[in-house]
């Protein structure tokens, strides 16, 4: 089986096995951040059961539809910006797919989101939006392993911050823009993960714990799939990097 399998998907039911994992992915970084959580793993399993019950609307109450909506919204708005990092080769073969699949995604938030007021949506950064000493940053990097770590190190940080917003977690001061900026410097060879902040480091440890969510959707949807496994590789050899003394 491959990717190919989750095309089908359509019904809030069918991504119910998609949101489950992304969410216990924001539990598992905040915990790990001491960000206080309570009530919140309840929220998602009543998320969880709304989504296989396909209820949405004024049938889930208001905490319910803004973390199925800004979750869904965030993976949504994930795919584009993320491939302009990788080689061409690589943007030229998933970019059908993946159009296709925020498409879905999309579909299924606004089922969630018609209720409230407002849903943020990250705004992920491109490579020409990320400058270093003038140049942009993927000129810092080569190859496809490379690219693919300096995107999702770059793009989980501004996956997680608005999305831990919508749920009514709260991030240290500073501590996303500092991320951000010393992760540029690191990916582009101008500071070493030891040279990182402790606070930096530990949420980047962290947030590469993306391997499960990756793991988690493939044993999920039975996809057997080899780039699931690629990409778990790369993020488990980051989150390792970071973890290492």
């Amino acid at each position: 089986m491959t990717v190919l399998t989750l095309v089908p998907l359509r019904t809030a039911a069918d991504f119910a096995d998609w949101f489950r994992p992304g969410a216990e992915y924001v539990l598992r970084v905040a915990d790990g951040m001491g960000l206080e959580t309570e009530g919140l793993s309840a929220v998602v399993d009543e998320a969880e059961a709304a989504m296989r019950d396909d209820r949405a609307g004024s049938d889930v109450s208001e905490p319910v539809a803004r973390v199925v909506s800004s979750a869904l919204l965030a993976d949504a708005a994930f795919g584009p910006p993320f491939l302009e990092w990788t080689p061409v080769w690589y943007e030229l073969a998933l970019a059908g797919p993946t159009r296709y699949a925020d498409w879905r995604l999309r579909r299924v938030a606004a089922r969630y989101a018609e209720t409230l007021d407002s849903v943020s949506v990250p705004r992920y950064s491109r490579p020409r939006d990320v400058l270093v000493e003038g140049r942009p940053a993927t000129a810092f990097v080569s190859g496809f392993t490379d690219r693919f770590a300096f995107a999702s190190a770059l793009l989980h940080v501004e996956w997680f911050a608005p999305v831990a917003r919508e749920w009514g977690l709260s991030l240290p001061s500073g501590l996303v823009e500092r991320t951000r900026r010393e992760t540029v410097e690191l990916y582009a060879g101008r500071r070493s993960v030891a040279d990182l902040s402790p606070d930096v480091r530990r949420f980047q440890r962290l947030l590469f714990t993306d391997e499960t969510w990756v793991r988690d959707v493939d044993d999920r949807y039975g996809l057997d799939s080899a780039l699931f496994s690629v990409w778990e590789r790369v993020l488990r050899r980051e989150r390792r990097r970071f973890a290492a003394e």
